[in-house]
């Protein structure tokens, strides 16, 4: 069982999320060029892509305009959040096949890349474990994965100062305190954000190899590796 409780299932939150991700997350379009180099070194000019955890389409749609030869499979567990990527994608929707679910609804593939940008984080462990492992199963030899997601030190201490750090920033970007309350909360009590090694090792243990780093900013950081 790979499905876990839907964060993006409340219309309020839908709404405001193309407009509010580039203020919660660092660098937010640029993780999304970065994952399209690193997919574009080893992918064909016709590759077909997994994106999981699509919801949104944005991600999507910065590598379907990067590359017009590539095609997806979006997989995402709120409907609502697909109609949003339907509708960010406009004419780009044409290349993307959605799927309403988890990895376990995803096509068998093979596909020549998978993409998993700030979902993990939501997945408790053994969830993700499955997960990773899971897109692995459904890549072809040596294809990319590459993920992104809140991955911070949870020693004594250590936990509680980046968790202030992202909220700061959250106040830095615009945001109301009065959500940004609401961010500090859900990641201190709901969120079951992993430590990077930890992180890292989900990723080698589900098969994939030369796990590289690619990306870190405050709370967040990012990783490539291949299967």
């Amino acid at each position: 069982m790979t499905s876990t409780a839907n964060p993006f299932d409340d219309p309020r939150h839908v709404e405001m999320y193309a407009a509010r991700a580039a203020q919660m997350v660092p660098a937010y379009r640029d993780i999304h060029r970065l994952a399209s180099v690193l997919i574009d070194e080893r992918a064909p000019s016709d590759a077909r892509v997994l994106v999981l955890g699509a919801g949104g389409g944005l991600e999507t749609k910065a590598f379907a305009q990067a590359h017009p030869g590539w095609t997806f499979d979006a997989v995402d567990p709120s409907a609502a959040m697909l109609e949003l990527a339907a509708r960010n994608l406009g004419p780009y929707a044409e290349r993307v096949r959605m799927h309403c679910g988890y990895i376990e609804d995803a096509p068998d593939g093979p596909f020549a890349a998978a993409t998993s940008l700030l979902t993990l984080h939501f997945l408790p462990e053994e969830v993700r474990r499955e997960t990773a492992a899971q897109v692995r199963r459904r890549l072809a030899p040596g294809a990319p994965f590459v993920v992104a997601h809140m991955s911070f030190g949870q020693h004594d201490g250590e936990r509680d100062v980046w968790i202030s750090r992202h909220v700061a920033n959250l106040v830095a970007a615009g945001i109301d305190p009065a959500d940004t309350d609401k961010a500090r909360n859900a990641i201190a009590n709901e969120v079951p954000v992993l430590p990077p090694e930890q992180d890292r090792a989900i990723l080698r243990e589900a098969g994939f190899t030369d796990v590289t780093e690619f990306f870190a900013a405050f709370t967040f950081r990012g990783w490539v590796g291949y299967a």
